[in-house]
């Protein structure tokens, strides 16, 4: 990844291949089991995990749990305020398909089996929207999705080995903006993006979800790969800051993620 002093020639001054700057505030809400507050630039997301000793009707008796996720924007979050979904009644259909983005991209990293018949709930709410909302979202979730599972375990909720993560997950996006590659787009080249994607991808660098669109004119192979190679480097830049937040080091990392010898 290119050093965070770096000028580059976008707006805000990064090279093409550039994050904006990153900061996880772990254990911000005292009232969630898990909570990590995160900046990707101007874009905050509160990402709370909430834990419960039981499952839905439909998963009870079975021997495993469930992870989900709900999804939503405050309204003075844009520069227009924006009404409440819960005051008109209706949530969205974009607000249901990043919902639903985010607890796929969790339970692609969660052994259901060993977490056991218990159910973890993240609320992502959005302080201010910059882009990349949903990829802020993923990557802190995980990290308040972390530290519940080992809430549940001290509780005794958890079995002590129970290896509940088989992997830690985050989320960049990446973009053609004037014919260039660019990873991380702010919401100025979000809106001007020919190509517009959102990458999901585990620690060990495989794919959970490729989102993309051509808004102009279609990509081809080539634009393709240069876009996930760009978003791989960001997801494997994210994952270091995730694991840096929750204080895992040298072996300890594949030791928590039960990944030792494999």
């Amino acid at each position: 990844m290119t050093d965070s002093t770096a000028t580059g020639p976008r707006a805000d001054g990064r090279a093409h291949d550039q994050l904006r700057p990153v900061t996880i505030e772990r254990g911000w809400s005292e009232q969630a089991e898990g909570s990590a507050l995160i900046s990707f630039g101007r874009t905050k997301v509160l990402c709370t995990a909430s834990f419960t000793n039981g499952v839905p009707r439909w998963l009870t008796g079975k021997g495993r749990g469930w992870v989900t996720a709900e999804y939503s924007m405050l309204p003075r979050s844009t520069n227009d305020r924006m009404d409440r979904e819960a005051v008109k009644g209706k949530i969205g259909g974009r607000t249901h398909e990043i919902s639903r983005l985010i607890g796929r991209s969790l339970r692609a990293v969660i052994d259901t089996k060993a977490l056991g018949e218990n159910t973890i709930v993240l609320d992502c709410d959005v302080l201010q929207a910059d882009g990349g909302t949903r990829t802020a979202a993923i990557t802190g979730a995980y990290v308040a999705l972390a530290d519940a599972i080992e809430w549940g375990r001290e509780k005794g909720f958890i079995g002590k080995k129970a290896v509940a993560l088989t992997d830690s997950v985050s989320a960049i996006s990446v973009g053609i903006v004037k014919g260039e590659p660019l990873l991380d787009l702010m919401y100025t080249e979000d809106s001007t993006a020919e190509t517009d994607m959102n990458i999901v991808a585990t620690g060990r660098g495989l794919f959970v979800e490729v989102q993309g669109t051509a808004e102009g004119a279609p990509f081809d192979k080539a634009e393709l790969d240069r876009l996930l190679e760009l978003g791989l480097a960001g997801t494997a830049e994210l994952t270091r800051l995730q694991r840096a937040a929750l204080g895992l080091e040298g072996d300890a990392i594949a030791e928590a993620l039960g990944r030792i010898g494999s």
